[in-house]
């Protein structure tokens, strides 16, 4: 993304940005999954939330794995910015709610937050990345690749997985 804010204008970027988050939200209102904010480049949801649900985990992966394949479809449009996308996936408790005075935002927090960002930080561009907790979940229902164990910051080692239709 740095080196794309340096070879475009910031109009561009901002255009183009809007139209893949907006698409995006298409998605979360799709499968049921809950925009929490955008942060830069960043794209920020979670399924389960507010309304827990039996399927968020395979909700949470049917958003990401389209959102995947959307930005992989604007690569055939060479007017569009080369875009790559990493995406990351967690299952765990949250907490949810809307705090302070001034520009409440609806927000989530807790460790499963970390996991998952931990969880897009090391994937790689194209992939959806997860994690044992949601693998576990999944398993059955999709296609997962071992990553085997990766050291995550701050969490020690944690077994991972790409996963696919």
């Amino acid at each position: 993304f740095t080196n794309l804010s340096e070879s475009s204008t910031p109009q561009k970027l901002i255009r183009e940005l809007n139209e893949v988050f907006a698409h995006f939200d298409g998605l979360c209102e799709k499968h049921g999954v809950e925009k929490i904010k955008t942060i830069g480049d960043a794209y920020m949801a979670v399924a389960g939330v507010p309304e827990s649900s039996e399927t968020h985990p395979a909700d949470a992966v049917e958003a990401a794995l389209e959102m995947r394949d959307y930005i992989a479809g604007r690569l055939a449009d060479k007017n569009n910015l080369a875009l790559e996308i990493r995406i990351g996936v967690h299952s765990g408790p949250v907490i949810a709610g809307v705090i302070g005075r001034r520009k409440m935002v609806y927000d989530i927090w807790g460790d499963s937050v970390n996991i998952a960002s931990r969880m897009e930080s090391n994937g790689a561009p194209g992939k959806v990345n997860i994690s044992e907790s949601t693998y576990k979940l999944l398993k059955n229902r999709y296609k997962c690749e071992s990553r085997g164990t990766l050291e995550i910051k701050g969490k020690g080692a944690m077994a991972m997985y790409f996963v696919e239709r």
